[in-house]
C-alpha cells in the first residue's frame, strides 16, 4: 500500500510539474507597436508638459523605458525594413525613404543609388514565427515598396501578405494617409462609416485578429500612419489643445493627434486584458525615426526628422512583458531598430540563422536584467537626402557615450560627448583626434562590411 502510494504521488508530482513545464514554456504573444514621425520627446512619459499621453504613460510605468533608443535611419522606410528583416538599411541599400528622389541641382554631392523597395529575398520577422506556429498581423503604414496600382497598391509579391502575415489591413506605398478620416482611399483599408478616424480603425482591426487567433501563439504589427502629416484629429481633441503651443508643441494639432493615438492603444490594451492576454504578451512601443519639424518641438536634442543628429534619430521606446519585464524600470544602454528581430526571435525560442547576417542583437538579457549587451557600438548611415533637401549626406558611430558624424560634402567630423552634451553643440573633433580617428576607421570598417551604397559626385 505505502508503494503504490508513493508511485501515485510521484506520478501526480510528475504531471504537475509538466504542466508547469508546459506553461513555462508557452509562446509569449507580441504587440509590436510603431508610431510615424513621432518624437523623442512627444510623450509625457518622455518629459512633455503639454501633451496628454496617460495610456502610453501607464504602459511604460508597467514595464521599462529605454532612453537611449535609436531608429536605423532619420526616416521610415529604412526604420521600417530594419524592424522586419533585422539588418542594417546599408546592407539592404533601401537608405531612405520611398521613392527617394531629391536631386540637389548646385555642387552638393548626388545621392547613392536607392534600392526601391524591401525584396521578396528577404527574410522577415514574420516568416520566421511561422515556424513556431505564430499567426502574423499586419495593420497600417507598410511603405516598403513603389505603387503598383490605385490607392497605393503594392505588387503582390512585395505585400506584407508575402513577407509571412496572414492579414494586411492598410499596408500599401502610401507614406501617408490621403485621410486621416474616412474614405481613406487606402487599397487595403475599406472604407469605414464617414467620419471614422484611422488609428481607432486600425485598433478595431488588430483587437478582431488577436481575438480569432487567441489560443495560438500571434504577432501584430500595429504600425500607425499617426503622426504623420495630414494633421487631422478628432475635433474634440482640436478644440481642447487649441490654446496649447509652448516648449514641447509647436502645433496644437499634433498634440491633439498624439492624444487621440494615446486614446487608441488604451482602447488596445484594454483589449487584450478583456481576452484575458495581457500576462502573455511582450507589448513594445517605439517610433520609426525622430519628430517632424514645425509640429514636433525636439529639443533639447538637435535637429529632427531627416538629419543623423540625435533629433533625427533617437526614438521612444517602451516595453511591457508582466513578470519578466520589472515595472518602472529604465535603461540607457544603446539599442536600435536591428535589434527587435533577434529579441523576437529568441522570445519565441528560435535560433538565429547561421547563414543569415546579424546587424541586431537581442534585447532580452537587457529586459530581463540579466546581463549586457555586448556590441561595440552602433552605426548610421544616410547617404540619401530627405525631403527637405538640407541635410548633409553622411553616416555616423555611437560607441559608448560618444557620437561620431561624418559628413560627405567636405570629409569633415563631428564628435560629440551625448553625456554631457546631448544637442550636439559642442564639435570635439580637433580636440580629441585620437578618439575621432579610430572611431572613423571603425566606421569605415563597418561601411566596407555592409557593402553600403555610398554617395555619388556633385553634377558637373
Amino acid at each position: 500500500m505505502h508503494a503504490r502510494h508513493l508511485a501515485t504521488t510521484f506520478v501526480l508530482l510528475t504531471l504537475s510539474w509538466s504542466g508547469l513545464r508546459l506553461q513555462a514554456d508557452e509562446k509569449p504573444n507580441i504587440l509590436f507597436i510603431m508610431a510615424d514621425d513621432l518624437g523623442w520627446m512627444d510623450l509625457a512619459c518622455q518629459g512633455n508638459r503639454l501633451v496628454e499621453t496617460p495610456h502610453i504613460d501607464r504602459l511604460a510605468s508597467q514595464g521599462m523605458r529605454l532612453t537611449d533608443a535609436y531608429a536605423a535611419a532619420p526616416v521610415c522606410s529604412p526604420t521600417r525594413a530594419a524592424v522586419l528583416t533585422g539588418l542594417a538599411p546599408a546592407r539592404i541599400g533601401l537608405t531612405t525613404h520611398l521613392p527617394g528622389r531629391f536631386f540637389p541641382q548646385d555642387q552638393r554631392p548626388q545621392p547613392a543609388p536607392l534600392v526601391g523597395q524591401l525584396a521578396a529575398r528577404y527574410v522577415t520577422i514574420a516568416e520566421r514565427l511561422r515556424e513556431a506556429g505564430y499567426a502574423n498581423g499586419f495593420f497600417g503604414k507598410w511603405h516598403l515598396a513603389p505603387s503598383a496600382g490605385p490607392q497605393g497598391r503594392v505588387a503582390e509579391a512585395l505585400s506584407p501578405l508575402n513577407q509571412g502575415f496572414d492579414r494586411n489591413v492598410g499596408g500599401t506605398a502610401h507614406g501617408g494617409p490621403p485621410s486621416f478620416f474616412s474614405p481613406y482611399r487606402i487599397a487595403t483599408l475599406p472604407d469605414g462609416k464617414p467620419g471614422e478616424y484611422l488609428p481607432d480603425r486600425l485598433v478595431n482591426e488588430t483587437i478582431e485578429f488577436v481575438r480569432q487567433h487567441k489560443d495560438q501563439p500571434w504577432m501584430a504589427q500595429l504600425w500607425f500612419y499617426t503622426v504623420h502629416w495630414p494633421m487631422q484629429a478628432p475635433q474634440r481633441l482640436l478644440e481642447k489643445y487649441a490654446d496649447r503651443r509652448g516648449p514641447g508643441l509647436n502645433d496644437t494639432r499634433y498634440g491633439a493627434m498624439i492624444e487621440a493615438m494615446d486614446l487608441a492603444v488604451g482602447r488596445l490594451l484594454a483589449g487584450l486584458d478583456a481576452l484575458q492576454l495581457r500576462e502573455n504578451t511582450l507589448v513594445v512601443f517605439t517610433s520609426d525615426n525622430g519628430g517632424f519639424a514645425g509640429v514636433s518641438d525636439c529639443r533639447p536634442l538637435r535637429e529632427s526628422k531627416g538629419y543623423l543628429y540625435e533629433g533625427g534619430i533617437r526614438v521612444p521606446l517602451l516595453v511591457r512583458w508582466p513578470g519578466r519585464v520589472a515595472a518602472g524600470s529604465t535603461s540607457a544602454t544603446p539599442v536600435i531598430s536591428m535589434d527587435f528581430f533577434p529579441t523576437f526571435l529568441e522570445v519565441a525560442g528560435l535560433a538565429p540563422d547561421p547563414s543569415q547576417p546579424r546587424d541586431g542583437v537581442s534585447m532580452l538579457p537587457l529586459l530581463l536584467q540579466t546581463g549586457q549587451l555586448h556590441r561595440p557600438a552602433l552605426y548610421f548611415h544616410f547617404p540619401n537626402y530627405a525631403w527637405h533637401m538640407d541635410n548633409r549626406l553622411g553616416s555616423a558611430i555611437r560607441s559608448g557615450n560618444f557620437k561620431l558624424l561624418r559628413n560627405y560634402d567636405d570629409g569633415s567630423l563631428e564628435l560629440y560627448d551625448l553625456k554631457n552634451d546631448l544637442s550636439e553643440q559642442h564639435n570635439l573633433a580637433t580636440q580629441r583626434p585620437a578618439l575621432a580617428d579610430r572611431l572613423q576607421r571603425q566606421l569605415a570598417q563597418w561601411l566596407r562590411q555592409t557593402g553600403a551604397p555610398m554617395p555619388l559626385p556633385p553634377q558637373s
